[in-house]
C-alpha cells in the first residue's frame, strides 16, 4: 500500500472513531440525566408516606421500600454504565490521538 492510500485509510479511521466518540459522549450524557432524576425521585420519597408509581396510564399506589430498593439498583447500573463509557471514551481518545499523530 503507498503512502497516500494508508494516509487515506487513517483518515476514515479518524472520521469513524471520531463518531464513534461523539456516540459515546451522547449516550454518557443520557446516562448521567438519567441518574439525576433517578437521585431527584430519591430525594422525593424520602419524605413521604405514601409511594405512587406511574404504569402505562395509570398511578398505582407502591411499597416504599421495594421502591427505594428499586432506585438503588438503578443507580448503581448507571453508574457502572457511566463509568464503562468513561472508559470508552478514553480508550477511543487516546486511539484517536495516537492516529493524528502518525498523519501529521
Amino acid at each position: 500500500m503507498n503512502e497516500k492510500d494508508n494516509k487515506s485509510r487513517k483518515m476514515q479511521e479518524i472520521q469513524i472513531l471520531e463518531q464513534s466518540l461523539q456516540n459515546l459522549i451522547l449516550q454518557n450524557q443520557m446516562f448521567q440525566m438519567e441518574l439525576s432524576e433517578t437521585q431527584a425521585a430519591e430525594k422525593e420519597i424520602q419524605g413521604s408516606n405514601e409511594i405512587f408509581k406511574i404504569v402505562g396510564q395509570l398511578m398505582i399506589k407502591t411499597n416504599k421500600e421495594k421502591t427505594k430498593e428499586d432506585l438503588e439498583k438503578k443507580k448503581k447500573l448507571l453508574n457502572l454504565r457511566i463509568k464503562s463509557l468513561g472508559e470508552q471514551e478514553k480508550s477511543l481518545s487516546e486511539k484517536l490521538e495516537s492516529l493524528k499523530k502518525e498523519i501529521s
